[in-house]
C-alpha cells in the first residue's frame, strides 16, 4: 500500500507548519521545538522524497513548485484527519454513560446521590440500566458496571467503591423478639430474596439446609425488597450498608453477617473512557470518600 511508504509524520507535520507559518522559527512555535529541529525534518522530508521542497537561493526560504504541491496536499490531508477527530470526540461527548447496575444499588446508594450529579454535571446524560445479568462491556454499549462481589473478574477493570458485607436480617415482628434464631429455624420464616439473585437460597445450602422451607419464598426487585422486609414481611439476605441506620434504630435485627472483603466494585472495559465516563466514575468514588 502507498501510504506505507510514506515519510516520517514529525517531517510532514513540521513541512505543513512551515508551509502554513513560511518561517522555521514560527513553524518551531506552532509544534513547541526549536527552528533548527524544524529545519533538520525539512532536510529529512526532501532526503526521503529525493526532491526539493525548499528553494535555500535567497535570504529567506520560500516553496518550490514541488513544495508548493505537497503543501496543497497535506493541508488538505490534515484538515480531513481534523474533521474526522473531531466528530469523533463529539460523538463520544454527546452519546450518555450507560450504568449497569442492580435495582438495589440504584434506588438505595445511586439514586438518593443523583441530583448532586446532575447539579455538577448537567453536561453528562445517564443511562441507568438496572440488571441482574453480567453484562458484557464493549465500545459503544455498556460503558461502566457496578458489581458487587469479590473483584479480580477477568477481561475488565475493576476498582472498590463501597465495601460492605452480607447480612440475614429481619424485622422486630417477624422475629417474635428472637434473636437467636439458628439457619434450619430461619428456613421456617418467609424469605424474600431479589430476582436473579440465590444469596439466600446459598446461605441457606450452605448450611445444611434444603430447598424446602416452612413458608416459602417471595422473589422480587431490589428497590421493593427493602421495603417488603421493613414491614416484617420476610428473612433476606441484603448488603449492609443499605440497612446500617435502620440496624442501628432497631427496626432490622442482624442475625448473621459474613466477614469477608466483598463489596461494590466500579467495572471497566480495558480500552480507553470516554472523558464523560470518566467524570462519572470519579464522582462515583468522590461520593463515597465524603460519606466516610
Amino acid at each position: 500500500m502507498d501510504w506505507l511508504n510514506l515519510p516520517p509524520l514529525a517531517t510532514l507535520r513540521a513541512f505543513a507548519a512551515f508551509a502554513e507559518k513560511r518561517n522555521v522559527v514560527d513553524a518551531g512555535v506552532a509544534l513547541n521545538v526549536s527552528h533548527a529541529a524544524i529545519s533538520q525534518q525539512l532536510r529529512a522530508l526532501e532526503k526521503h522524497i529525493g526532491v526539493a521542497l525548499l528553494d535555500r537561493s535567497g535570504k529567506a526560504l520560500t516553496l518550490t513548485g514541488e513544495g508548493e504541491h505537497l503543501a496543497r496536499a497535506l493541508q488538505l490531508g490534515f484538515g480531513a484527519i481534523a474533521a474526522a477527530v473531531s466528530d469523533l470526540a463529539r460523538s463520544g461527548q454527546d452519546r450518555p454513560v450507560h450504568v449497569s447496575l442492580t435495582s438495589s444499588f440504584a434506588a438505595s446508594w445511586l439514586m438518593p446521590r443523583l441530583p448532586g450529579f446532575r447539579a455538577a454535571h448537567p453536561e453528562v446524560n445517564l443511562i441507568l440500566d438496572p440488571t441482574y445479568e453480567v453484562v458484557e462491556l464493549r465500545p459503544g454499549g455498556v460503558d461502566v458496571a457496578i458489581r458487587y462481589g469479590a473483584g479480580g473478574w477477568p477481561g475488565v477493570e475493576c476498582e472498590m467503591l463501597l465495601q460492605t458485607p452480607m447480612v440475614i436480617v429481619a424485622a422486630p415482628k417477624l422475629l417474635g423478639g428472637r434473636k437467636d434464631w439458628s439457619p434450619a429455624e430461619l428456613a421456617q420464616l418467609p424469605w424474600l430474596e431479589e430476582i436473579g439473585t440465590t444469596e439466600a437460597s446459598k446461605w441457606l445450602s450452605e448450611r445444611g439446609v434444603g430447598p424446602k422451607r416452612g413458608a416459602g419464598r417471595t422473589q422480587l426487585p431490589g428497590n421493593l425488597l427493602l421495603d417488603g422486609l421493613r414491614s416484617g414481611q420476610g428473612v433476606t439476605v441484603t448488603v449492609r450498608h443499605f440497612i446500617e441506620a435502620d440496624i442501628r434504630e432497631g427496626r432490622i435485627i442482624e442475625l448473621f453477617v459474613e466477614p469477608d472483603t466483598r463489596g461494590y466494585h466500579i467495572v471497566t472495559p480495558k480500552s480507553p473512557l470516554r472523558p464523560t465516563v470518566k467524570t462519572f466514575t470519579n464522582w462515583l468514588k468522590r461520593e463515597v470518600r465524603t460519606a466516610k
